[in-house]
């Protein structure tokens, strides 16, 4: 699987240039971080719906009126934010 990289900046830097962090957001997720810790992430709207492109919500898909009896095996998913 892919390994997604982050760019990471302090509420101070986004609210100090909010372009550059848009222009980070078109490459990958941006982390904005409050008093050292991550709190937000910023993400291109293509990467946002691409993430909503799998099919119906998480909620929907925890609904389920039957009681199915369904295998599951949840995908890894390399993502870390970095810690500061």
């Amino acid at each position: 699987m892919e390994v997604e990289t982050v760019t990471v900046m302090s509420a101070r830097e986004f609210n100090r240039d909010v372009s550059a962090a848009k222009r980070a957001a078109d490459r990958q997720p941006v982390v904005i971080t409050d008093r050292g810790e991550p709190a937000y992430v910023l993400l291109s709207i293509d990467e946002y719906r691409r993430m909503g492109e799998r099919g119906t919500s998480l909620v929907d898909r925890l609904c389920m009126e039957d009681d199915l009896d369904i295998e599951f095996e949840p995908a890894h998913i390399n993502l870390r934010v970095p810690e500061l």
